[in-house]
């Protein structure tokens, strides 16, 4: 096996165990912030300083409580959303249309919140 081709596999396993981590990250946060409060209390029990600031880092955030730390978990936080309105029917008397009136569907707007650090 040659070298370049030893490099190319150590990357692109990389890639795969980011993503597998990534994805447990966005699918699973309950048991990814229990595997990181593990990892966190067995670096802090450590002597070097590497491995407690380490420890700090992998700390996750907790929820405090209040609505000001934007967890969003009880749903009481920020406003509430407006209800969707119905859409309009609108008649359709071209080629195929039976006589009846379709209903009009708007595309729903997407929402993204930025990730919280």
């Amino acid at each position: 096996m040659s070298t370049g081709l030893l490099i190319q596999y150590i990357v692109l396993g990389l890639i795969v165990v980011a993503s597998v981590l990534v994805l447990i990250r966005k699918l699973a946060p309950q048991l990814s912030n229990r595997w990181l409060a593990a990892w966190s209390i067995r670096l802090a029990r450590r002597d070097s300083r590497f491995s407690k600031a380490l420890a700090r880092r992998l700390q996750p955030k907790q929820a405090t409580g209040n609505c000001a730390d934007g967890c969003s978990t009880c749903g009481a936080c920020g406003p509430k959303k407006p209800a969707a309105a119905a859409p309009a029917p609108i008649a359709s008397r071209g080629p195929g249309a039976s006589g009846q009136a379709r209903m009009a569907v708007e595309p729903l707007p997407l929402h993204f919140r930025p990730r919280a650090r």
